[in-house]
């Protein structure tokens, strides 16, 4: 079988030690929400300057899932800023094949997408937080770490990311929320990094929701995907949002 153009260009970067390179954005690649751009644009009501959140999408892709969150995160009063790492490269999905598009180039392209909203008018450039899921949330954890390229962000939500053992010191305060019975990323591993990373003085919260599965605030139940059993427990869902609201509200709300 050929290799993906995504694979043989990560393989390529990995040999030659090179940076991952990440999306480009700006007037001709940002549009509003379901514009299917590589950024779709959610501002918030009433007149900013406001805090902002990058949205990193799962191994799936862009769809209803990580929309509504970009609309959620707007009604908290972010600016926020969904970014499709996948179809820009030709490829829909890397379920079960997550290096195709690696989450460092994912990561990468969080960074260009909070450089982009560092130099909009409506944003405060100090406060944009990350906020990823699933493939997008192993991408954080490798956004928060000393290694990545970038300005940092100033708070990061990882759900039910990957966790790789770190390899850098933390940059960031980190949230990381994961369903206990979640068969595709094991919440031992996320526990397994926190405590192998170095926090350098930064706050690291891992929470866990018991009897919920991967994906568990997706809006379809559980359900058969990619070999594994994952959709919404309600219970961990809410309380997941409440978790990162206030995770969020006192990092980048508070400090306006």
């Amino acid at each position: 079988m050929r290799a993906s153009p995504a694979l043989l260009l990560a393989t390529a970067l990995a040999l030659l030690g090179a940076a991952p390179a990440s999306l480009s954005f700006g007037p001709a690649t940002v549009g509003g929400p379901g514009s299917n751009e590589s950024g779709e644009l959610y501002r918030p009501a009433g007149v900013g300057p406001f805090p902002a959140m990058v949205i990193l999408h799962g191994c799936d892709g862009i769809g209803r899932h990580y929309r509504d969150w970009a609309r959620r995160l707007a009604g908290w009063g972010y600016v926020a800023l969904l970014v499709d790492s996948f179809r820009p490269r030709g490829t829909p999905s890397v379920c079960n094949h997550g290096m195709d598009i690696p989450p460092e180039q994912q990561a990468a392209d969080g960074m260009a997408a909070a450089a982009y909203l560092r130099s909009q008018s409506d944003v405060l450039g100090a406060r944009i937080g990350v906020i990823g899921f699933s493939h997008g949330g192993w991408a954080v954890l490798k956004a928060v770490l000393d290694e990545s390229d970038g300005a940092k962000f100033a708070a990061a939500v990882a759900f039910y990311p990957g966790c790789d053992p770190p390899t850098g010191r933390l940059v960031t305060d980190t949230l990381i929320l994961i369903g206990e019975a979640d068969t595709w990323t094991p919440a031992w591993r996320c526990e397994r990094w926190i405590e192998r990373v170095d926090r350098a003085g930064h706050s690291l919260v891992l929470r866990t929701y018991k009897d919920a599965l991967h994906g568990f605030d997706a809006p379809l139940p559980p359900h058969a995907y990619a070999g594994h059993w994952v959709g919404r427990n309600d219970a961990a869902a809410k309380a997941a949002a409440v978790e990162t609201q206030a995770f969020l509200s006192a990092r980048l709300q508070s400090a306006r």
